[in-house]
């Protein structure tokens, strides 16, 4: 159960990082030609990766490989939809809800061999 713990804890800090280093350059650098987007973007996204590897290698000694990025999915969702309202200023739709409804079909899907033996 740590590990588990401590993958989530990894990946949901990895996932504010990549957030931001994906999206929040159209709000605060988008009057910047695309170059500098890009280098302020591969800058945040080294921290992101220096906690997404250690959380997937933690994560794939508990759970397979399907499960993990299950887990990436859900977690990437629930730091976007906060990134989107509150930092883009984005209104806050029931899409957002569709979508994560659908994500935990997908995890469903893949974790119901721990959940039913099969």
């Amino acid at each position: 159960m740590r590990r588990i713990g401590l993958t989530v804890l990894l990946l949901s800090l990895s996932n504010v990082f990549m957030t931001f280093a994906w999206y929040a350059h159209l709000r605060g650098l988008a009057a910047k030609p695309w170059i500098i987007a890009a280098l302020a973007s591969w800058g945040v996204a080294l921290f992101e990766y220096l906690l997404q590897v250690p959380a997937n290698r933690i994560g794939y000694t508990v759970m397979n490989l399907g499960q993990l990025k299950i887990l990436q999915e859900v977690i990437a969702l629930t730091a976007f939809v906060p990134f989107a309202f509150f930092y883009m200023k984005e209104p806050l739709k029931l899409d957002y809800l569709w979508a994560a409804l659908c994500i935990m079909g997908g995890v469903f899907f893949m974790f119901r061999g721990k959940l039913f033996g099969a």
